[in-house]
């Protein structure tokens, strides 16, 4: 049985291929804080560049790059290039756009 303290992590199209490349299984579990971590964090740790993230779901629902995640869950990160139709299905056309003014100091698009 997993640890308390680790959460599960997949990657998907192009971070599949990098994380591949580098020999790192997906899924994969790695270790976070009992108070939490944020999927910038997550991704620095596992040296994937944060601007090739355009999606975190966080048990099956999109979340920002700096909502938290707790131990136990469950994470998937998606880079961009998620096809028109599938980005409004999955919710990361809304939720990207007001991520990026977020994280830019911006009001985000209307």
């Amino acid at each position: 049985m997993p640890s308390e303290s680790t959460i599960e992590v997949r990657f998907f199209s192009l971070l599949h291929t990098l994380m591949r490349d580098k020999a790192v299984p997906s899924p994969m579990r790695i270790a976070v804080p009992e108070s939490g971590s944020t999927g910038d964090e997550i991704a620095r740790e596992l040296g994937i560049p944060v601007d090739r993230i355009e999606a975190v779901f966080c048990n099956g629902i999109v979340q920002g790059l700096h909502d938290p995640i707790l131990p136990g869950d469950r994470v998937s990160l998606v880079p961009p290039g998620t096809p028109g139709p599938y980005r409004v299905l999955l919710g990361i056309a809304g939720r990207s756009a007001a991520t990026a003014g977020k994280d830019q100091g911006n009001e985000p698009p209307d």
